[in-house]
Formats: C-alpha cells, sequence, structure tokens
C-alpha cells in the first residue's frame, strides 16, 4: 500500500493537474489586437495515455483513406515550432500515413513572408496548437500537401499577413486555430480570411456561449464548432453531443449573411459545422517542444484543421466563398448538450437542438457528400 502511495504522490508532482482533472488551455488570454490559440490539454491523458487516431476519426465520420492529393492545406500559427516536422514525422509513422517532408515535397514551412529563413522565434506553448494543427490536417487527409505559415508573433497583424501568404503560395485551404473576442476592432482584418477560389477555416472558440470570435465570425470564413465524440453500439458506431467549451455566439458586428436563416440572431451566427474538440474525448497527438511526447489535445483547435482536410478531400475548396455550402448538405445532426458557461442562454444559439444550433452548426461530416 504505502509503494502505490508513493506512485501516486509522484504521478501527482510530475502532473500536477491531474488532481483538478480539468484541461489547461495551451495559450493564454491575449491582449487586444492579438490571439490566443485554441488549442486544450487533457491533463488525464497522461494516465490514460490514448487518444483517437486517424482510423477512429474516419470511421466516426465516414471518411474514405485516400484522396486530396492534389490540394495543399496552409496551416497559419504564431512563432516557431522547431520540432514541427519531426513530430508531425513520429506522428504519421505511428498510425501508418505516408511520410510528409520537406524532402519529399509534401512538407514546407515559411516565415510570414514566405520564406525558409529567418523563422520567428517561438511564441510560449504554440508549438502545441501548431502540432495539433499538423496532425489533425494529417489525419483527415493524408495524401494532400501541407504548408506551415508561422506568424512573426500573434498580432492579429501577422496572422492575417499569414493567410495571406500562404494563398500566394498556393494554398487551396487555410486552417486558423486562433482567434479573439469581435469587436470594434475586428473588421480591420476581415480582408485577410476572404480569398476567393481559397477555402478559409476558423475555430468558434473554447469559452462556450459567448461572444464570437474573429476571424470564425467574418462571413468568408467557415466557422467551426465542436463536440464530444464517443463510441456507441448504435448504427453508426459513434455518437456525438455538443462540447461544453465550444463557442457559438450571435455577431454584434457583422451582419447576417443572406444563406443563415436562424430567427434569433440578426447578425453572423457562429458556427456553421463542427468536429471533435472535447480534450476528455480528443485525439493523440505528438508534440516534443513542450509535451515531449503523445498526450490528448483538444479545443476548437482540432474540428478546425479537421473540417480543413475534409474540405480537401472532397476537392471543392473553390466553392467555399463562404460556408453557404454547409447549409444544404446531408451532416450529422448534433442533438444533446449545451455551451452555457456565463452567459444566460436557452435556445438553438446555445444548445444541440435538431437542425441548425451554434455550437455544432448544421452538424459533423457524414462523408463527404455535403463538401
Amino acid at each position: 500500500m504505502k509503494r502505490i502511495l508513493a506512485v501516486l504522490l509522484l504521478l501527482g508532482a510530475l502532473i500536477p493537474s491531474v488532481a483538478s482533472a480539468s484541461p489547461r488551455d495551451i495559450c493564454g488570454p491575449a491582449a487586444p489586437g492579438f490571439a490566443r490559440c485554441y488549442a486544450k490539454v487533457d491533463s488525464r491523458a497522461a494516465l490514460r495515455a490514448t487518444g483517437y487516431s486517424p482510423a477512429d476519426l474516419r470511421s466516426a465520420y465516414r471518411l474514405p483513406g485516400t484522396g486530396g492529393a492534389n490540394e495543399t492545406i496552409a496551416i497559419v500559427d504564431a512563432g516557431d515550432a522547431p520540432t514541427a516536422e519531426a513530430d508531425l514525422a513520429v506522428y504519421r509513422q505511428t498510425y501508418g500515413l505516408p511520410a510528409c517532408t520537406t524532402a519529399n515535397g509534401c512538407f514546407r514551412k515559411v516565415n510570414q513572408h514566405g520564406d525558409a529563413a529567418p523563422l520567428p522565434p517561438r511564441q510560449g506553448d504554440w508549438p502545441v496548437e501548431i502540432a495539433l494543427d499538423l496532425d489533425m490536417a494529417s489525419a483527415a487527409c493524408s495524401q494532400c500537401k501541407i504548408l506551415l505559415v508561422e506568424g512573426d508573433d500573434a498580432s492579429f497583424d501577422a496572422l492575417g499577413t499569414s493567410v495571406d501568404t500562404a494563398v500566394k503560395l498556393g494554398a487551396t485551404i487555410v486552417s486558423n486555430s486562433y482567434g479573439a473576442p469581435e469587436s470594434h476592432w475586428s473588421g480591420d482584418f476581415a480582408a485577410h480570411y476572404r480569398h476567393p477560389g481559397v477555402a478559409i477555416v476558423a475555430s468558434s472558440g473554447d469559452g462556450g456561449f459567448a461572444a464570437p470570435s474573429a476571424p470564425a465570425v467574418y462571413t468568408s470564413v467557415v466557422a467551426v464548432g465542436g463536440t464530444s465524440l464517443s463510441k456507441a453500439d448504435n448504427p453508426r458506431g459513434w455518437t456525438e453531443s455538443v462540447w461544453k467549451g465550444a463557442s457559438s455566439g450571435c455577431s454584434a458586428w457583422v451582419p447576417k449573411p443572406a444563406w443563415q436563416k436562424d430567427p434569433n440572431c440578426p447578425g453572423r451566427t457562429v458556427a456553421d459545422v463542427a468536429a471533435v474538440a472535447d480534450p476528455v474525448t480528443g485525439p493523440a497527438v505528438y508534440e516534443t517542444t513542450v509535451l515531449h511526447g503523445w498526450t490528448v489535445v483538444g479545443g476548437t483547435s482540432a474540428s478546425a484543421p479537421f473540417i480543413a482536410g475534409v474540405i480537401a478531400l472532397a476537392g471543392h475548396h473553390d466553392q467555399y466563398p463562404d460556408a453557404s455550402r454547409l447549409y444544404a448538405g446531408k451532416l450529422n445532426d448534433v442533438v444533446g448538450g449545451d455551451n452555457v458557461v456565463f452567459e444566460e442562454c436557452g435556445d438553438y444559439l446555445c444548445t444541440g437542438v435538431p437542425g441548425y444550433d451554434g455550437p455544432t452548426g448544421n452538424g459533423t461530416p457524414n462523408g463527404l457528400a455535403a463538401f
């Protein structure tokens, strides 16, 4: 008994957050004009040591294992992740995905100006966000090329410039797993996220029902919410509900687009679509700069790059000047759960209901037909 107690105490010392059993934010609050990443780490993963694999996610969302070879997914983040390519290699090799390296032309890492050097300094724990993004894009579309564009810092100036650079370098889909609550200045950066012919995807955020997050709130962006995903004894083999942390909201600054018909929000409603985001039921990720190996990482930072990969698989990136395409197709309708944390809300804007709702939009991928 004493030996067991000693082991438990040692685990508690090594993993102090396990006792609280609460996923932690990788990025802290952002200053005005800056974004924070939306990755969250489940501290219990060190004990569980498992997370969903690419095969699990393909099963849950009825996705093919091949496709997208002519697509390039750009991942935009802040600062350098020095072990990004090496970590991605371990992830892909572990799960039997084809190699994606600089040497074979599949992987490319550049700064916000499109140059291979100099790369920006590391920005806090953003390398975890970068690893999550690379792994989830790979999980959805293992044959896609990947372009990692690293902003000088987490300012909207740097990140917006990075999106523009990604498009100039040939990205067909751009994934953005960061944001900040919309405000009077949000519109100043909207043009960076408007590139006809290129699908722009962004995380809805991890703050529950609240003010929508930019860039997800822009009408030219596919806003991706989040679910809790679990295996189930039903015909699908899986079940989903609203993840409590998935952000949704009604914009006070962005007018309602013509393709949104929900009745209780006069402005742009977030989100449009969703995928797994709950860090307790999240994907396995490999990262060594900050986390030193395998763990389970979630947040809508997981769902956005995954949806970017699904769009790439479907091959219709040129049909996303906005999210309207996703309002006509058949998706997995997510019913149950809510994201009420601080704000009061009692309708579809914060609750998983039949049809459209704020936290999960029109639902989650059910094959590629809707994409």
